[in-house]
This record gives C-alpha cells, structure tokens and sequence, in this order.
C-alpha cells in the first residue's frame, strides 16, 4: 500500500503555506501553541531535576508557578489574537525571567560546592546544570517572539 498523489500533494500545500507564513512574519497562532507545548516539557522536566534535587531551596518552586500562566496564555494565543498580543508576552516574559534567575541560581550553587569554579571541571558536571535555566528563558522567548509576529490564516 503506498501514499496517493494526492495525500502528498496536499502536505506539500501545508508545508508551502507553513513556511510562507513563517518567511512573511505569520507565525503568531503556531508560535503560541508551541511555546504552550514547550512549557510543558521544559517544567516537566525541571520538576523532576528538582524533586531529586527534595525542592532544598524554596526558589526551586518557581519554575513551577511560573508555568501554568504561560500555558494558559499560550493556549489563548491560538485561539485569540488579544491572549496572544496582551497575555502571552506578559506571561512568556516572566517566564523568560526565571529561567535567568534560575541561571543565577545554578552558576551560585556550583560556587557554593567545595572547590567553586577553581574546580570547574568536576562542579559543573555534578552541580546543578549550568544551561539548564536557559531552556525556560528560550521558551519564554519564543513567546515573546509569538506576540510581535502578524497572526497566520
């Protein structure tokens, strides 16, 4: 059994119509649905780093209650040009935000271990991940990127 001519003629019109958007700065409903989705996996993920981690410092929460919003906002965004030009990049920014204090936070803890950064080449790998925070701060990102682009048909 193969793919008919015309299942492929038709997802070759998607993805045209796809990158057209993107190369005319219309990329506004899919950027907010994406950075909804990535929200998602990236505190998924944080949370599960941090519960091995017994959430030891309060700040370690913060990732947590930052993301709800952006999901939200980002899931309006598809749906709503006002969610994704008024609350999106609200929500996206201070999620941007918290991924760089989280960066803070993550170049202090490998400072704080015995040796500090005289002894990069073992804190680093067994301290808190360096780039790690800059996930949440990309994410945040393409929210933001989200809520200056020109909305797609």
């Amino acid at each position: 059994m193969g793919i008919s001519s015309g299942a492929v003629s038709e997802v070759e019109q998607v993805v045209d119509r796809a990158l057209w958007d993107v190369a005319h700065g219309r990329f506004e409903r899919s950027l907010s649905g994406l950075t909804a989705f990535a929200a998602v996996v990236t505190t998924a993920e944080i949370y599960l780093e941090h519960y091995k981690a017994s959430f030891g410092n309060k700040w370690m929460w913060s990732p947590v209650v930052v993301t709800p919003p952006v999901v939200v906002a980002g899931i309006g965004g598809v749906f709503s040009r006002k969610w994704a030009k008024r609350w999106l990049p609200i929500t996206a920014g201070i999620y941007a935000a918290n991924g760089l204090a989280g960066e803070y936070l993550h170049a202090r803890g490998v400072a704080r271990k015995p040796g500090g950064w005289r002894n990069a080449s073992y804190n680093v790998p067994m301290g808190p991940p360096i780039a790690a925070p800059g996930l949440m701060s990309i994410v945040g990102a393409m929210g933001l990127l989200a809520a200056v682009l020109r909305r797609e048909g």
